[in-house]
């Protein structure tokens, strides 16, 4: 029986590397240049391998495309009810040991307002499905915050909804809607969710949002119970093909009232290098370096930057909730409301010769 010898390191380096570079240079318009899944599954396997080059070249991306540029938007939590059981997150309905909160209008206004003054020009509204806001508040909101702030834009992050209701949101404003599949295995999602909770229906809302004509945001966590790099390689596929123009990756962080309680958290240095992969795949994508990122590591938004990422959200609901709205343990979150919050960040950036765009920050094709 022949003896298939083992490809030798500095080979296999310069397979990877040049699987890399396919990557960057692949039309995402043919589907005869699309990257197989046993291409990005190999890349996965060998990470370490080209690790320094993958994020080096994702970084040079970046820069290409938005020079030293960050994005920020004002992250506003509006409300950790919700009635899904989500067996990884800390807000899910059977959670009975968590203080729910719920923002009024007018709360929600506030947060606008002291977002603008600080120069933000995004809102990005995000909950829990809570079902006290229907389609009609939900309008009724968006169109008093694009009344009074016609220079911004509004990104909805409210979970699953009917492609009646996308569309409803769509008229009355709504530029952006960020939405994460979590896997593209249907197997693996099942594992994560409850039975009442359909896969095929996630993926199709995501489809709708793209059809709708939203600035659309997918994604999943790294590291998440269960996942495997197959299933990572299938998520990169998925992202290959929908092409989304947000994309929000960040490690799994286990929450002590789950099933998932005891689950150890996504590595670090997988979850850059995804980072970086999707930044080579998708050179203009707005990409969040995410506060899971900052909450395994102090230098994670950092990190993140460099990996690729060009696109922060600091908080900006009322201090006495945000330790409500805890999809995981130890959350990372600082004063970023201030501005001295603004100043700090700005310092952070210039570590890396990075700065603050005070722009809306669309997708630009």
């Amino acid at each position: 029986m022949e003896v298939i010898e083992k490809q030798p390191e500095n080979s296999l380096q310069e397979k990877l590397i040049s699987l890399v570079d396919k990557i960057s240079i692949a039309s995402v318009q043919d589907k005869k240049n699309l990257i197989k899944k046993d291409d990005f599954l190999l890349l996965l396997q060998n990470k370490d391998l080209i690790f320094d080059y993958t994020r080096n070249k994702a970084n040079q991306i970046r820069q290409e495309n938005f020079s030293n540029k960050i994005y920020i938007r004002a992250l506003i939590e509006i409300s950790n009810y919700c009635k899904n059981a989500c067996y990884y997150c800390g807000i899910n309905c059977k959670n009975q040991n968590i203080q729910r909160y719920r923002l009024s209008s007018e709360q929600i206004m506030e947060c606008c307002k002291t977002a603008y003054e600080l120069g933000f020009r995004t809102f990005v509204l995000q909950g829990g499905e809570d079902i006290f806001f229907t389609d009609e508040i939900i309008c009724k909101l968006i169109k008093s915050i694009k009344e009074k702030y016609p220079d911004c834009a509004i990104t909805l992050s409210l979970g699953e909804k009917s492609k009646e209701s996308y569309a409803l949101y769509k008229q009355a404003g709504v530029d952006r809607y960020l939405l994460r599949e979590e896997t593209a295995n249907s197997e693996h999602y099942q594992k994560l969710h409850p039975k009442n909770m359909n896969h095929k229906n996630r993926l199709e809302c995501l489809r709708s949002l793209k059809n709708l004509g939203f600035q659309t945001g997918a994604g999943f966590m790294v590291g998440s119970p269960f996942q495997t790099l197959d299933d990572i390689a299938q998520d990169l596929c998925f992202i290959q093909s929908l092409k989304p123009e947000m994309v929000g990756i960040g490690p799994f962080i286990p929450h002590e009232q789950t099933e998932f309680a005891k689950f150890p958290s996504g590595d670090l240095n997988l979850t850059l290098f995804i980072l970086s992969l999707i930044r080579i795949m998708l050179p203009k994508v707005l990409l969040p370096a995410t506060t899971a990122l900052s909450s395994i590591n102090p230098e994670g938004r950092t990190l993140g930057i460099l990996s690729g990422a060009n696109v922060v959200m600091p908080n900006v609901s009322p201090m006495e909730q945000r330790k409500n709205y805890a999809l995981y343990n130890n959350k990372a979150s600082v004063n970023e409301e201030s501005a001295e919050g603004l100043i700090l960040l700005q310092k952070q950036l210039d570590k890396i010769n990075c700065k603050i765009d005070f722009s809306r920050g669309d997708y630009q094709q």
